[in-house]
């Protein structure tokens, strides 16, 4: 399986259901995020811990298991992975290398068309469906943050100007404070370059990621 870096799941532990209510992983039809190979892979737990996995029709027959202390054995023909829980709702399953910050990313089927398949799509779902309440708060709690009406096509606009390691930020927001995924963010007044900016100190731990002009991730 594919598997990315990214620090966005250790922020979600507090939203996710368990990975030892096996209810949670069987039976569903969970697609393999890969942004590079056009390969459709499909893996399906079933609760006799038989793994079908489907790789563009043609299926493998492989074994799982839970072994407790929210770790999953996948155990196929040529090779055996060992994971631990990483988060898990009804959208999405990621599944942590063991002793690797790396991550394999599964989507319900019924999410994958077109909605969910990408890691792109995936990060900034999750975000703006756990993570956006939290960051209205840390703006709300811990930086004054200046807003100012604009009109735009006879619609209200709010404008939040964000200080970062790259200058200030100029971010185009709905929101009465703070902002949120896909909102457009201005640098000098142009489209941001994409990128990582720093937020406040430490710059790594506190960060958003602008790409083709709008809030990639946060």
């Amino acid at each position: 399986m594919k598997t990315y870096i990214s620090d966005i799941i250790p922020k979600l532990q507090r939203f996710s259901q368990k990975l030892d209510d096996l209810s949670n992983l069987t039976d569903q039809h969970w697609v393999v995020v890969d942004d590079i190979n056009n390969i459709k892979s499909v893996y399906i737990f079933r609760a006799n811990n038989e793994l079908l996995i489907s790789n563009n029709g043609k299926v493998e027959k492989a074994k799982w298991e839970y072994l407790g202390n929210n770790s999953l054995l996948i155990d196929k023909k040529d090779d055996s992975y060992l994971f631990k829980h990483g988060f898990l709702d009804e959208n999405i399953l990621a599944l942590k290398v063991d002793s690797k910050n790396e991550y394999a990313f599964l989507v319900n089927e019924n999410k994958y068309g077109g909605e969910l398949n990408s890691f792109d799509k995936i990060v900034g779902f999750l975000t703006q469906t756990y993570l956006q309440q939290d960051i209205i708060g840390i703006f709300e709690n811990r930086i004054e943050i200046p807003i100012k009406e604009l009109s735009d096509n006879n619609q209200s606009h709010k404008t939040v100007w964000l200080d970062t390691n790259k200058g200030r930020l100029e971010i185009k927001t709905e929101l009465e404070r703070g902002y949120r995924f896909g909102d457009l963010v201005f640098l000098n007044s142009e489209p941001a370059p994409d990128g990582r900016y720093g937020t406040c100190w430490p710059s790594w731990a506190n960060y958003i990621i602008i790409k083709d002009g709008k809030i990639n991730a946060l």
